[in-house]
This record gives C-alpha cells, sequence and structure tokens, in this order.
C-alpha cells in the first residue's frame, strides 16, 4: 500500500482505447523487389555518418519514399514484440552500393542501425530501376518516439529521408492485450479527503520491473508535481495507466479571487492548471442569470487573469466556463467593499437621477429602451454626474412606457456594472392599476422614488 500526502489537486491522466489492428509477422527479416539478393548486418551508424558530395550523374531523387509501420512479433511459447516495418523505394545507381536504415528513440537518445548491401552483378543489370526495401528488425517499445532515417550507401549529401514516428500504446487493443508491459500492473486508488490522504494499491506486476507512481497536473503535458513514489513500471516507454480521481471537483478551482483596493485590481490564480475562460459578469436580480461585461473574456492557461480598475459593485461577477460547464463568483457580494447606489424621483416631465458612494466616483447615465433582458437601447443623451450631485433628464410622452429605463454606470474605471431602474413612469403619464383602470387622480403632480443598488 502506497500513501500519498496530498496538498494540491491530484491529476492522474487517462488515455483511451484505439482499435488499430497491428500485423503479426513470425520471423522478421529483409527483402528486396525486382529479384535481387540484399542482405543487413547491423552497424554502428557511425562509418556512415559523415557525408560525400554526389556525382554530378546522381539524382538527389534517387531516393522516392519511405513509410513506416508498426508490425508484432509473436512466436509461440514467447512473448510478443514490437518491431518497426520500414519500407523505402530507392532508383538502382552504380553509384550506390546499398543502403543504411537508423532509428533514434527521441525519448532514451538510443539507437540502431543496419546496413542493407545490394548483389552488385544484378543492380547493374537493373541500373535505373526502381527496388523497393523492406525492413522489419528493429524492436521497439510501446508508446515510443522514434526518429528513422534512410542514407544511401556511400552516404551522399542532400541524398536522405528522415521521419518522425509514434509506436501504438496501450489504448491500442493488439497491443493491450499481446504486449507483457501492457497486461501487467493495475491499480485502484481511495481518497480522504479530510486528512489530504490518497491510498494507491497497485498489483499485478511484471518481474525484474521497477514501477512508479506519480502525481502530476493535466495540462497540455502531465507536469510532475512532488516526489515518485515506489509502484509503477519506469520504462520511459511503457504503459502508463493515468486517472484523475478529481476531475470533477472543480467548485474549489474558483475560490482563489483576490481584490488590491489600492490598484483596484481583481486577480484569480487557479490553484493547478485549467483549461477555462473567465468573464466578468452583471448578475441578474430576475433569474439570477449572469450577464457578460463587454471586452472581459479572458483565456486561461494565463497563470493568472487580472482586470484592472475594477468596480466594487455587489453585482460584479467573474464567470468561470469549461467544458464541464459555468460557475459564477461574487467577490463583492458580502459588502466587504464600498458599493454605489442610484437613486431616480420622478416629477412632472423630469426625471431626477441621485448616486451615492462611500468613495468619489464618476458616473454616466441614459434613458435606454429594454429590448431585452439584458440588452437596453439608448433612446436619450449620456449625462456626467458626480457622486453626491443629480442630474435632472426631461421625459416626452413617446419616452414613456413599461419598457423605458434609466441605465447608470461608473465611468472612473474599466470595468463596471450597469444597473437599470425601469418601468419610468412620467408626471402627464397615465398609470394602470392591475384592473385595467387609469388612476386619473395620479396623473398629474405624481412623484414617484426608485432607488437600486
Amino acid at each position: 500500500m502506497i500513501s500519498i500526502h496530498v496538498q494540491i489537486l491530484l491529476i492522474i491522466l487517462f488515455w483511451n482505447s484505439d482499435c488499430q489492428i497491428i500485423p503479426r509477422i513470425e520471423e522478421c527479416g529483409l527483402s528486396c523487389s525486382q529479384g535481387i539478393h540484399c542482405k543487413s548486418k547491423p552497424s554502428s551508424g557511425i562509418l556512415n555518418s559523415f557525408c560525400h558530395d554526389a556525382p554530378a550523374s546522381l539524382s538527389s531523387m534517387v531516393l522516392k519514399s519511405m513509410k513506416i509501420s508498426t508490425v508484432m512479433k509473436c512466436v509461440q511459447g514467447s512473448a510478443c514484440s514490437l518491431h518497426l516495418n520500414i519500407k523505402g523505394i530507392l532508383s538502382l545507381d552504380e553509384n550506390i552500393r546499398g543502403l543504411e536504415i537508423c532509428s533514434l528513440s527521441l525519448d532514451t537518445q538510443h539507437s540502431q542501425c543496419t546496413n542493407v548491401r545490394f548483389a552488385r552483378k544484378k543492380s547493374k543489370m537493373l541500373n535505373g530501376k526502381k527496388v523497393q526495401v523492406q525492413f522489419n528488425c528493429i524492436e521497439v517499445n510501446v508508446a515510443q518516439h522514434i526518429y528513422v532515417t534512410m542514407k544511401t550507401v556511400p552516404n551522399y549529401c542532400e541524398v536522405k529521408l528522415s521521419q518522425e514516428y509514434y509506436v501504438e500504446d496501450c489504448r491500442n487493443s493488439d497491443v493491450g492485450k499481446y504486449i507483457p508491459a501492457c497486461s501487467a500492473g493495475q491499480f485502484d486508488y481511495k481518497v480522504d479527503r479530510a486528512r489530504k490522504i490518497i491510498s494507491v494499491n497497485a498489483s499485478n506486476f511484471l518481474r525484474d520491473q521497477d514501477y512508479y507512481v506519480r502525481l502530476c497536473h493535466k495540462w497540455f503535458t502531465c507536469e510532475d508535481v512532488g516526489a515518485f513514489a515506489v509502484g509503477w513500471l519506469a520504462i520511459p516507454d511503457a504503459r502508463r495507466i493515468q486517472r484523475c480521481p478529481f476531475e470533477n471537483d472543480t467548485k474549489a478551482l474558483w475560490d482563489n479571487i483576490v481584490y488590491n483596493p489600492a490598484t483596484q485590481t481583481l486577480a484569480w490564480e487557479p490553484a493547478c492548471p485549467v483549461l477555462v475562460m473567465v468573464n466578468l459578469c452583471r448578475l441578474m436580480k430576475s433569474n439570477d442569470h449572469c450577464e457578460d461585461i463587454q471586452n472581459s473574456s479572458k483565456n486561461s492557461p494565463e497563470k493568472q487573469v487580472k482586470y484592472s480598475r475594477v468596480d466594487t459593485h455587489p453585482r460584479l461577477c467573474m464567470k468561470f466556463t469549461t467544458k464541464q460547464g459555468s460557475w459564477v463568483k461574487c467577490p463583492f457580494a458580502h459588502g466587504e467593499f464600498p458599493a454605489w447606489k442610484m437613486r431616480t424621483a420622478a416629477a412632472a416631465e423630469q426625471i431626477q437621477v441621485f448616486f451615492t458612494s462611500q468613495t468619489k466616483a464618476q458616473f454616466s447615465v441614459l434613458v435606454c429602451n429594454r429590448t431585452q433582458l439584458a440588452s437596453c437601447e439608448s433612446v436619450g443623451m449620456h449625462h456626467s454626474v458626480s457622486v453626491g450631485d443629480s442630474v435632472s433628464i426631461t421625459m416626452s410622452r413617446e419616452m414613456c412606457g413599461s419598457t423605458i429605463c434609466i441605465q447608470g454606470w461608473r465611468t472612473d474605471v474599466d470595468y463596471s456594472v450597469p444597473l437599470q431602474i425601469c418601468d419610468i413612469h412620467c408626471g402627464f403619464c397615465g398609470q394602470t392599476y392591475s384592473d385595467g383602470n387609469s388612476a386619473k387622480a395620479m396623473t398629474h403632480r405624481m412623484k414617484s422614488v426608485h432607488s437600486l443598488h
């Protein structure tokens, strides 16, 4: 049993399955078309590593193409193994004695090279003809990242083919079923949230292999967090079983919101890497919907999301959106920071608008027609107001109605919540009760007061 103390969110990755069929062979070998006799022998790659200028008669296109695939060598009574199946097409030329095929593991830097030689008499008779060379004796590991090169012998400069290749991993049904590194090793885990401990139990180990368990953050790659614990397969190219025990525990990610009153900066820093879209939004009283504030969208992978010169109104919130859904956090909802209020008073043909705030602030006011829940189209001039002052707005008959609103917002910050007071009734407009009768006694010299905070 392995106990891992976790002070952070653990993410252990999970890989999906792949159904591509891997061809099987009983023996590896070399073959050449056109009836040409060819043979291979291992090479260090050193002797052929330096290139020479090609003869003028030799085309740089003498190597036509190279294709790489994976085959599985399965011999009865033995475990299966994976091999590269490399096919290349060469135009025979009297200046070429053969080919050199090399593979380099980009994970371990281990290289394997093979020299392929052609019988001279036959190759001279077929000068200019295309011959296909197939070689499948380079053994590889599961999920290995390989760089394959094919050169002429002698090695002529600019006459070379190269290709990167990824060997199938344990998601592949054939690899997962027949390659021992994939079938060995299973684990289950238990999360003790109170003690912040994950207990991992690993079973079905391969003999003579070291295994490790690691914690990692799921980002574009899996970033190590803390030290390794003994218990899982240590070969870099072998099977990696991955789980995300906290992938649905996203609420805790949105708690780390900090506001700096001195700089008026609102910032959020993720506890661990997460792909998320962040917006500032205005919380609607009517249905708890949070309407996005324009030009406030920010994408994480940024390590920190910052908004400068932010209005500290209780209804200004942050919205976090991932593939799993959206979450809204309102850092000013509990009244720890100064908020402002807007108040209106209607008399005769005038609407008077007042603003109150515990701090110095500048505001803008306009009359608008609410066409949708969060959309209000301007039907008048903008008016600038300071804290403690008021502005009077003249209302015409055409501007009266149930969809008419007074909208106000702060102009001395970059991000502000626009507030609306709606159902404005002018003094000369008839106000209708629920029974449909006009309140004629109140159509003149009516005074009503609305406030919003």
